[in-house]
C-alpha cells in the first residue's frame, strides 16, 4: 500500500511538472515553417512576421517585447515568427539577410517591411494602424461618433454611393496614408449634414481631448479628392493651432519653426490638467499664429533627455511651470527664461522679443579653454566664430566624440599634423567635441570623426575631407587646397 501511494505521489508530481512546462511553452506568437507558411499566412487578415536566428542577440532582446505585443493584439492581428536557420526557403524567398527582420503581411501577401519601434507599446500601436481595412465603413451616426471619439485625429469621407468616383480616389489616399492617419467613409449623406457638408466631401475631426474654443474641432474639405489634394488638406489642418508633440510626430512637426511648452502633460490620466496649460498657450498662439511660428505642447518627461542635452535644462529646474523653447527649421534654439505666468503675459513678452530679433540664441557650449596654445586648437561652440570663421585663415577641423575609438586612433596623427604646421600663420588645425557643443549649420556630422576644410575668405563653403588619415595624406590635401603655400616647421613650401 505504501509503495502504491509513493508511486501515485510521484506520478502527480511528474504530471504537475509536465503541465507546468506545457503552460510555460505556450506562446501567443505563432511559429511558422517552410511547409505551412503560405497556407497559414493566407488565412491571416493582418500578420506581422519576425524572421530570426536563435543565436541572434537582437532577436533575444526583441523576443519578450514581441511576445507581449502578440498577447495584446489577440483578436486584432497575428504575430508570427520564422526560424531562418531551419526554414531557409521562406526566408530566402522574402529576401531576409539580417536578423531580426520584421515584415507585414495582408492575407498572405507581403505589404511592407516593418521599420517601426521594437517595444511592445510601439509594435501594438503600429500594427493596430495596419489591421483592418484602409478606411472603415460607417453605417450610422453611432458608428461615426464611436470612430471620432479617439485619442488621435480622424479623417472621414462622405459620399453619395459606393460607386462614387470620389470614393475611389479617397480609398487610394487612405491606402497610402494609413500609417499616419485614421480613415473612415460613409455613403449616408445625412451623416455630413450635421457638419454643414451638403455635397460629397471630407471631414477632418480633431481629437476630443484637444477641443478648444480657439479653433474648430471639425474642418471641411470640398476640394480635389486626388491623393495630392487629400494629402495637402490633411497636412494643412491635421495639427491645428497647438498640437500635442510626441516622439512619434516630432520629426513632422519640427519641419517648421516651432515653439513648444513642456510640462506634466498626460492626456490619458489627467486630460483636464493637461489642457490647463495648453489653453494658456493656445490663447497666446491664436494671436501670433500668422507670424510664421507654430506652436505645440509636450510631456516634459518624454523629452527630458533632449531638454537636458540640447537646452541645458537641469532635472530640478522648471518644476511645475511649463518650460518653453523655440526650435527653427535651421536648428536655431531659444529658451524662455522668464517663468511662465498663468495670464500668459510672460509668453507674450517672449514672443515679442523673438519676433523682433532681440533674443540671443541658445548654444550648447563647453567652457572656453583657459590655455589653448597646443598644436591642435580646441574649439567650443562659443569660439567657433572666432577661430573657424576667421576670414584670414584656412582651418582644418575635426568633429569628434570622446568615446570614439577611431577618434582616439587618429589623435596622435592629428597632433603630429598640428605640430608640422605650428609655424604656419595662415592655417589652423582644430578639433571640437561634437557631443558637448552645438555643431553649426552647414556641417553634417553624423559619424565620428568627421573632418572639414574651411578655406580663408570662403567661410560659407566648408568642404568635407574624404581623404586618408595619415599625416602625409592631410599634408598632400592641404598643399593642394590651402590658400597660401604651407609652412612646415618653419620651412615655406614652394608652389
Amino acid at each position: 500500500m505504501a509503495d502504491f501511494v509513493s508511486r501515485l505521489l510521484l506520478l502527480c508530481v511528474f504530471s504537475a511538472v509536465v503541465w507546468s512546462s506545457v503552460l510555460a511553452a505556450r506562446s501567443d506568437v505563432m511559429e511558422l515553417k517552410d511547409l505551412d507558411f503560405d497556407y497559414i499566412a493566407a488565412e491571416q487578415e493582418t500578420m506581422l512576421v519576425k524572421f530570426y536566428a536563435p543565436w541572434c542577440g537582437h532577436c533575444k532582446k526583441l523576443a519578450p517585447e514581441f511576445e507581449s505585443a502578440a498577447a495584446r493584439l489577440k483578436g486584432i492581428a497575428t504575430l508570427a515568427k520564422v526560424d531562418c536557420t531551419s526554414n531557409t526557403e521562406v526566408c530566402g524567398r522574402f529576401g531576409v539577410t539580417g536578423y531580426p527582420t520584421l515584415k507585414l503581411f495582408k492575407n498572405g501577401v507581403e505589404t511592407s517591411t516593418y521599420d517601426g519601434p521594437r517595444s511592445s507599446d510601439g509594435i501594438v500601436d503600429q500594427v493596430k494602424k495596419q489591421a483592418g481595412p484602409d478606411s472603415m465603413l460607417l453605417n450610422s451616426e453611432k458608428d461615426l461618433e464611436d470612430f471620432i471619439s479617439h485619442f488621435d485625429p480622424s479623417v472621414v469621407g462622405v459620399f453619395e454611393s459606393s460607386d462614387s468616383p470620389q470614393l475611389v480616389e479617397f480609398l487610394k489616399g487612405a491606402n497610402l496614408m494609413r500609417d499616419s492617419f485614421r480613415f473612415a467613409h460613409t455613403t449616408d449623406m445625412q451623416l455630413g449634414l450635421k457638419y454643414e457638408l451638403t455635397a460629397e466631401g471630407v471631414l477632418l475631426f480633431r481629437p476630443p481631448r484637444l477641443a478648444s474654443k480657439f479653433e474648430d474641432s471639425v474642418v471641411r474639405h470640398r476640394g480635389s479628392f486626388s491623393i495630392t489634394g487629400l494629402r495637402r488638406f490633411i497636412r494643412d489642418n491635421i495639427y491645428g493651432i497647438c498640437p500635442h508633440l510626441t516622439k512619434e510626430n516630432k520629426d513632422q512637426l519640427r519641419k517648421r519653426d516651432l515653439l513648444t511648452a513642456y510640462y506634466d502633460l498626460d492626456y490619458r490620466r489627467n486630460p483636464k490638467g493637461s489642457n490647463y496649460w495648453r489653453n494658456r498657450v493656445l490663447k497666446v498662439a491664436s494671436q501670433y499664429k500668422d507670424h510664421g511660428l507654430h506652436f505645440s505642447v509636450a510631456n516634459r518627461q518624454d523629452f527630458l533627455d533632449e531638454l537636458e542635452e540640447e537646452y541645458g535644462l537641469g532635472t530640478t529646474e522648471g518644476s511645475d511651470m511649463p518650460f518653453v523653447t523655440v526650435r527653427t527649421r535651421l536648428g536655431h534654439k531659444y529658451t524662455m527664461r522668464e517663468e511662465f505666468t498663468r495670464d500668459g503675459k510672460s509668453l507674450e513678452r517672449f514672443l515679442e522679443d523673438y519676433l523682433a530679433g532681440r533674443l540671443k540664441r541658445y548654444v550648447k557650449s563647453e567652457p572656453v579653454p583657459t590655455n589653448n596654445n597646443g598644436p591642435v586648437k580646441v574649439v567650443v561652440a562659443d569660439t567657433f566664430e572666432e577661430i573657424v570663421n576667421d576670414p584670414e585663415k584656412d582651418v582644418l577641423i575635426e568633429f569628434y566624440a570622446p568615446w570614439c575609438g577611431h577618434c582616439k586612433k587618429l589623435e596622435p596623427k592629428y597632433t603630429e599634423l598640428g605640430q608640422e604646421l605650428s609655424s604656419d600663420p595662415s592655417i589652423v588645425i582644430a578639433k571640437m567635441d561634437a557631443t558637448a557643443n552645438d555643431v553649426p549649420q552647414g556641417y553634417d556630422v553624423e559619424g565620428f570623426p568627421t573632418i572639414y576644410f574651411v578655406p580663408a575668405l570662403r567661410k560659407n563653403e566648408p568642404r568635407r575631407y574624404e581623404g586618408g588619415r595619415e599625416v602625409k595624406d592631410f599634408l598632400s590635401f592641404l598643399k593642394r587646397e590651402a590658400t597660401s603655400p604651407l609652412v612646415l616647421k618653419g620651412v615655406k613650401e614652394e608652389l
